[in-house]
Protein backbone atom coordinates (compact mmCIF):
# COMPACT_ATOMS: atom_id res chain seq x y z
CA UNK A 1 0.00 0.00 0.00
CA UNK A 2 1.43 3.38 -1.01
CA UNK A 3 1.31 5.87 1.85
CA UNK A 4 1.27 9.64 1.37
CA UNK A 5 4.32 11.46 2.71
CA UNK A 6 3.50 13.78 5.59
CA UNK A 7 4.06 17.51 5.15
CA UNK A 8 6.81 17.43 7.77
CA UNK A 9 8.61 14.52 6.11
CA UNK A 10 8.23 16.10 2.68
CA UNK A 11 9.83 19.29 3.92
CA UNK A 12 12.65 17.31 5.49
CA UNK A 13 13.20 15.37 2.26
CA UNK A 14 13.22 18.57 0.22
CA UNK A 15 15.72 20.18 2.58
CA UNK A 16 17.94 17.09 2.48
CA UNK A 17 17.75 17.01 -1.32
CA UNK A 18 18.66 20.71 -1.55
CA UNK A 19 21.55 20.30 0.88
CA UNK A 20 22.96 17.37 -1.08
CA UNK A 21 22.68 19.18 -4.40
CA UNK A 22 24.27 22.32 -2.99
CA UNK A 23 27.16 20.26 -1.58
CA UNK A 24 27.72 18.41 -4.86
CA UNK A 25 27.76 21.60 -6.90
CA UNK A 26 30.00 23.43 -4.40
CA UNK A 27 32.44 20.53 -4.51
CA UNK A 28 32.46 20.58 -8.31
CA UNK A 29 33.30 24.28 -8.56
CA UNK A 30 35.69 24.46 -5.60
CA UNK A 31 38.70 23.95 -7.83
CA UNK A 32 37.54 26.50 -10.40
CA UNK A 33 39.74 29.55 -10.90
CA UNK A 34 36.67 31.76 -11.40
CA UNK A 35 34.76 33.24 -8.47
CA UNK A 36 31.31 31.70 -8.62
CA UNK A 37 28.37 32.76 -6.49
CA UNK A 38 25.68 30.15 -5.97
CA UNK A 39 22.49 29.71 -4.02
CA UNK A 40 18.71 29.53 -4.19
CA UNK A 41 16.17 32.18 -5.18
CA UNK A 42 12.60 31.82 -3.87
CA UNK A 43 9.68 32.33 -6.24
CA UNK A 44 6.19 33.61 -5.43
CA UNK A 45 4.81 30.11 -4.86
CA UNK A 46 7.70 29.04 -2.62
CA UNK A 47 9.64 26.99 -5.19
CA UNK A 48 13.35 27.75 -4.97
CA UNK A 49 15.49 28.06 -8.10
CA UNK A 50 19.13 27.06 -7.94
CA UNK A 51 21.47 29.60 -9.55
CA UNK A 52 25.14 30.27 -10.21
CA UNK A 53 26.66 33.64 -11.04
CA UNK A 54 30.06 34.57 -12.44
CA UNK A 55 31.74 37.63 -13.97
CA UNK A 56 30.93 41.32 -13.63
CA UNK A 57 30.94 42.71 -17.16
CA UNK A 58 28.12 43.97 -19.34
CA UNK A 59 25.68 42.85 -20.56
CA UNK A 60 24.19 40.60 -17.89
CA UNK A 61 23.35 37.26 -19.53
CA UNK A 62 20.82 34.84 -18.06
CA UNK A 63 20.87 31.13 -18.96
CA UNK A 64 17.57 29.48 -17.92
CA UNK A 65 18.75 25.87 -18.40
CA UNK A 66 22.00 25.95 -16.43
CA UNK A 67 22.39 22.21 -16.01
CA UNK A 68 23.05 21.80 -19.76
CA UNK A 69 24.53 25.15 -20.79
CA UNK A 70 26.70 26.48 -17.97
CA UNK A 71 29.81 24.38 -18.62
CA UNK A 72 29.88 25.47 -22.28
CA UNK A 73 29.24 29.19 -21.76
CA UNK A 74 30.98 29.79 -18.43
CA UNK A 75 34.02 30.96 -20.40
CA UNK A 76 32.06 34.10 -21.35
CA UNK A 77 32.24 35.25 -17.71
CA UNK A 78 35.63 36.82 -18.49
CA UNK A 79 33.72 39.46 -20.48
CA UNK A 80 30.09 39.41 -19.34
CA UNK A 81 28.09 38.75 -16.17
CA UNK A 82 26.54 35.27 -16.37
CA UNK A 83 23.64 34.03 -14.27
CA UNK A 84 22.63 30.45 -14.88
CA UNK A 85 19.68 28.82 -13.15
CA UNK A 86 17.73 25.61 -13.29
CA UNK A 87 14.03 25.80 -14.12
CA UNK A 88 11.58 24.78 -11.43
CA UNK A 89 11.66 21.05 -10.85
CA UNK A 90 14.81 20.63 -12.94
CA UNK A 91 18.49 20.20 -12.16
CA UNK A 92 19.34 21.45 -8.68
CA UNK A 93 16.19 23.50 -8.17
CA UNK A 94 13.55 22.34 -5.70
CA UNK A 95 11.67 19.18 -6.67
CA UNK A 96 7.94 19.68 -7.08
CA UNK A 97 5.56 17.07 -5.62
CA UNK A 98 3.22 15.39 -8.10
CA UNK A 99 0.13 16.90 -6.52
CA UNK A 100 1.55 20.41 -7.03
CA UNK A 101 2.74 19.93 -10.61
CA UNK A 102 -0.50 21.01 -12.37
CA UNK A 103 -0.28 24.43 -10.71
CA UNK A 104 3.48 24.88 -10.53
CA UNK A 105 4.83 23.60 -13.85
CA UNK A 106 4.13 25.36 -17.15
CA UNK A 107 5.76 27.52 -19.79
CA UNK A 108 3.99 30.52 -18.28
CA UNK A 109 5.55 29.77 -14.88
CA UNK A 110 8.96 29.59 -16.54
CA UNK A 111 8.42 33.09 -17.96
CA UNK A 112 7.50 34.39 -14.51
CA UNK A 113 10.65 32.80 -13.08
CA UNK A 114 12.88 34.75 -15.48
CA UNK A 115 11.34 37.93 -14.11
CA UNK A 116 11.92 36.68 -10.57
CA UNK A 117 15.61 36.20 -11.36
CA UNK A 118 15.88 39.66 -12.91
CA UNK A 119 14.22 41.35 -9.95
CA UNK A 120 16.26 39.39 -7.42
CA UNK A 121 19.47 40.84 -8.85
CA UNK A 122 17.84 44.25 -9.45
CA UNK A 123 18.77 44.23 -13.14
CA UNK A 124 17.52 46.89 -15.53
CA UNK A 125 18.50 45.10 -18.75
CA UNK A 126 19.26 41.47 -19.51
CA UNK A 127 20.21 39.26 -22.41
CA UNK A 128 19.04 35.65 -22.49
CA UNK A 129 20.40 32.36 -23.84
CA UNK A 130 17.62 29.80 -24.26
CA UNK A 131 18.30 26.17 -25.16
CA UNK A 132 15.69 23.79 -26.61
CA UNK A 133 12.21 24.63 -25.23
CA UNK A 134 13.64 27.61 -23.34
CA UNK A 135 14.55 29.03 -26.75
CA UNK A 136 10.80 29.46 -27.17
CA UNK A 137 10.32 30.58 -23.58
CA UNK A 138 12.76 33.50 -23.81
CA UNK A 139 10.80 34.89 -26.78
CA UNK A 140 7.65 34.76 -24.64
CA UNK A 141 9.54 36.64 -21.95
CA UNK A 142 10.65 39.28 -24.47
CA UNK A 143 7.03 39.70 -25.55
CA UNK A 144 5.95 40.30 -21.95
CA UNK A 145 8.95 42.44 -20.96
CA UNK A 146 10.31 44.17 -24.08
CA UNK A 147 11.75 47.02 -22.02
CA UNK A 148 14.14 44.74 -20.11
CA UNK A 149 15.56 42.62 -22.96
CA UNK A 150 18.70 43.58 -24.88
CA UNK A 151 19.54 40.46 -26.90
CA UNK A 152 18.33 36.88 -27.27
CA UNK A 153 20.25 33.74 -28.21
CA UNK A 154 18.29 30.62 -29.18
CA UNK A 155 20.15 27.29 -29.11
CA UNK A 156 18.36 24.52 -31.02
CA UNK A 157 14.94 26.04 -30.27
CA UNK A 158 11.76 24.00 -30.56
CA UNK A 159 9.45 25.08 -33.40
CA UNK A 160 7.10 28.03 -33.11
CA UNK A 161 4.18 25.64 -33.33
CA UNK A 162 4.43 22.21 -31.71
CA UNK A 163 4.28 19.35 -34.22
CA UNK A 164 5.19 21.43 -37.29
CA UNK A 165 6.38 19.19 -40.11
CA UNK A 166 9.35 20.31 -42.18
CA UNK A 167 10.83 18.99 -45.45
CA UNK A 168 13.20 16.00 -45.03
CA UNK A 169 16.29 18.16 -45.61
CA UNK A 170 15.25 20.34 -42.65
CA UNK A 171 14.51 17.54 -40.16
CA UNK A 172 16.95 14.80 -39.16
CA UNK A 173 15.32 11.38 -38.86
CA UNK A 174 18.19 8.97 -38.18
CA UNK A 175 18.25 6.98 -34.92
CA UNK A 176 21.69 7.01 -33.29
CA UNK A 177 22.78 4.67 -30.52
CA UNK A 178 23.15 0.91 -30.40
CA UNK A 179 20.06 -1.22 -30.91
CA UNK A 180 21.16 -3.62 -28.18
CA UNK A 181 21.36 -0.74 -25.69
CA UNK A 182 17.82 0.32 -26.56
CA UNK A 183 16.59 -3.25 -26.21
CA UNK A 184 18.24 -3.44 -22.78
CA UNK A 185 16.49 -0.24 -21.67
CA UNK A 186 13.13 -1.64 -22.70
CA UNK A 187 13.79 -4.82 -20.72
CA UNK A 188 14.63 -2.74 -17.64
CA UNK A 189 11.45 -0.73 -18.11
CA UNK A 190 9.36 -3.89 -18.19
CA UNK A 191 10.96 -4.91 -14.89
CA UNK A 192 10.15 -1.51 -13.31
CA UNK A 193 13.87 -0.84 -12.89
CA UNK A 194 13.50 2.95 -13.48
CA UNK A 195 11.44 3.10 -10.26
CA UNK A 196 13.32 0.61 -8.11
CA UNK A 197 16.80 1.79 -9.16
CA UNK A 198 16.22 5.32 -10.52
CA UNK A 199 19.80 6.61 -10.52
CA UNK A 200 21.34 3.47 -11.99
CA UNK A 201 18.67 3.38 -14.67
CA UNK A 202 19.26 7.07 -15.39
CA UNK A 203 22.93 6.35 -16.05
CA UNK A 204 22.07 3.54 -18.44
CA UNK A 205 19.51 5.63 -20.29
CA UNK A 206 21.94 8.55 -20.53
CA UNK A 207 24.60 6.21 -21.96
CA UNK A 208 22.19 5.58 -24.83
CA UNK A 209 20.30 8.86 -25.33
CA UNK A 210 23.36 11.14 -25.23
CA UNK A 211 24.31 10.00 -28.74
CA UNK A 212 21.10 11.58 -30.01
CA UNK A 213 22.34 15.00 -28.92
CA UNK A 214 25.31 14.81 -31.28
CA UNK A 215 25.90 14.90 -34.99
CA UNK A 216 28.92 12.61 -34.70
CA UNK A 217 29.03 9.81 -32.11
CA UNK A 218 32.81 10.24 -31.90
CA UNK A 219 32.21 13.51 -30.04
CA UNK A 220 30.32 11.93 -27.14
CA UNK A 221 33.04 12.77 -24.58
CA UNK A 222 32.40 16.48 -25.22
CA UNK A 223 29.06 16.24 -23.41
CA UNK A 224 30.80 15.73 -20.09
CA UNK A 225 29.22 13.94 -17.14
CA UNK A 226 25.63 12.73 -16.99
CA UNK A 227 22.89 14.69 -15.20
CA UNK A 228 22.05 11.64 -13.09
CA UNK A 229 23.48 12.96 -9.81
CA UNK A 230 20.44 15.25 -9.74
CA UNK A 231 17.26 13.34 -8.76
CA UNK A 232 15.12 15.79 -10.73
CA UNK A 233 16.78 14.42 -13.87
CA UNK A 234 16.08 10.76 -13.17
CA UNK A 235 13.74 9.54 -15.92
CA UNK A 236 11.12 8.44 -13.41
CA UNK A 237 10.89 12.03 -12.14
CA UNK A 238 11.56 13.82 -15.41
CA UNK A 239 8.79 11.99 -17.23
CA UNK A 240 6.23 13.33 -14.77
CA UNK A 241 7.70 16.82 -15.11
CA UNK A 242 7.41 16.73 -18.90
CA UNK A 243 3.80 15.58 -18.68
CA UNK A 244 2.93 19.02 -17.39
CA UNK A 245 5.70 21.17 -18.85
CA UNK A 246 5.21 20.17 -22.45
CA UNK A 247 1.43 20.28 -22.31
CA UNK A 248 1.80 24.05 -22.16
CA UNK A 249 4.21 23.96 -25.13
CA UNK A 250 1.80 21.82 -27.14
CA UNK A 251 -1.15 24.10 -26.38
CA UNK A 252 0.68 27.32 -27.17
CA UNK A 253 -0.78 29.20 -30.12
CA UNK A 254 1.71 31.98 -30.81
CA UNK A 255 0.94 33.98 -33.94
CA UNK A 256 3.73 35.06 -36.24
CA UNK A 257 2.35 38.59 -36.21
CA UNK A 258 2.94 38.69 -32.47
CA UNK A 259 6.44 37.26 -32.83
CA UNK A 260 7.24 40.05 -35.28
CA UNK A 261 6.73 42.58 -32.47
CA UNK A 262 10.00 41.40 -30.89
CA UNK A 263 12.31 44.10 -32.22
CA UNK A 264 15.56 43.31 -30.41
CA UNK A 265 18.38 41.35 -32.06
CA UNK A 266 18.12 37.56 -31.92
CA UNK A 267 20.82 35.03 -32.81
CA UNK A 268 19.42 31.58 -33.55
CA UNK A 269 21.95 28.74 -33.46
CA UNK A 270 20.84 25.44 -34.92
CA UNK A 271 22.50 22.20 -35.97
CA UNK A 272 21.31 20.65 -39.22
CA UNK A 273 21.37 17.17 -37.64
CA UNK A 274 19.17 18.13 -34.69
CA UNK A 275 16.76 15.26 -33.92
CA UNK A 276 15.16 16.83 -30.84
CA UNK A 277 14.15 20.14 -32.41
CA UNK A 278 14.26 20.14 -36.22
CA UNK A 279 16.60 22.51 -38.01
CA UNK A 280 13.61 23.81 -39.95
CA UNK A 281 12.34 25.29 -36.68
CA UNK A 282 15.49 27.37 -36.33
CA UNK A 283 15.12 28.65 -39.88
CA UNK A 284 11.48 29.49 -39.22
CA UNK A 285 12.36 31.48 -36.10
CA UNK A 286 15.06 33.43 -37.94
CA UNK A 287 12.68 34.02 -40.85
CA UNK A 288 9.86 35.26 -38.60
CA UNK A 289 11.68 37.39 -36.04
CA UNK A 290 12.28 40.81 -37.65
CA UNK A 291 15.82 41.32 -36.36
CA UNK A 292 17.24 37.80 -36.33
CA UNK A 293 20.02 35.87 -38.01
CA UNK A 294 20.73 32.16 -38.15
CA UNK A 295 24.04 30.49 -37.35
CA UNK A 296 23.87 27.07 -39.01
CA UNK A 297 26.08 24.36 -37.56
CA UNK A 298 26.22 21.97 -40.50
CA UNK A 299 27.33 18.84 -38.62
CA UNK A 300 25.83 19.75 -35.26
CA UNK A 301 22.77 18.32 -33.55
CA UNK A 302 20.80 19.45 -30.48
CA UNK A 303 23.83 20.33 -28.37
CA UNK A 304 25.97 21.87 -31.07
CA UNK A 305 27.39 24.25 -28.47
CA UNK A 306 29.06 21.26 -26.79
CA UNK A 307 30.00 19.45 -29.97
CA UNK A 308 31.36 22.48 -31.81
CA UNK A 309 32.28 25.06 -29.16
CA UNK A 310 34.90 26.52 -31.49
CA UNK A 311 32.03 27.63 -33.76
CA UNK A 312 29.27 28.47 -31.32
CA UNK A 313 30.99 30.11 -28.35
CA UNK A 314 32.92 32.79 -30.29
CA UNK A 315 29.80 33.57 -32.32
CA UNK A 316 27.71 34.05 -29.18
CA UNK A 317 30.48 36.16 -27.64
CA UNK A 318 30.54 38.41 -30.70
CA UNK A 319 26.76 38.74 -30.69
CA UNK A 320 26.47 39.55 -27.00
CA UNK A 321 29.23 42.11 -27.52
CA UNK A 322 27.00 43.99 -29.94
CA UNK A 323 27.95 42.64 -33.38
CA UNK A 324 26.60 39.99 -35.71
CA UNK A 325 28.92 36.98 -36.14
CA UNK A 326 30.26 36.75 -39.69
CA UNK A 327 28.74 33.28 -40.18
CA UNK A 328 25.23 34.35 -39.08
CA UNK A 329 22.90 34.79 -42.05
CA UNK A 330 19.67 36.63 -42.66
CA UNK A 331 17.00 34.10 -43.65
CA UNK A 332 14.67 35.02 -46.51
CA UNK A 333 13.16 31.58 -47.14
CA UNK A 334 12.37 28.49 -45.12
CA UNK A 335 13.98 26.36 -47.80
CA UNK A 336 17.74 26.06 -48.12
Amino acid sequence: MKMAMSTRNRRFATAAFSGLIFFLFATAVKASSKAIEQGYIPTEDGTRLFYVKAGNGAPVVILPLRLFTWHAFEALADQFTLIGYDPRGRGCSDPIPDEAKPNKISLERDVLDVETIRRHFNLQKISLIGYSYTGLMIVLYALDHPETVERLVQLGPVPIKFGTKYPPNLAASDKPGKAKALQRLRELQRKNYPTTNPQKYCEQEWAYTRFGLLGDAANVAKLGSSPCKMPNEWPVNLARHFEFSFVSVQKLDLSKDKIRTVKGPVLTVHGMKDRNAPYGGGREWALTLPNARLLTVKNGAHQSFDEFPEIVIPAVRTFLGGQWPNAAQQITSLEL
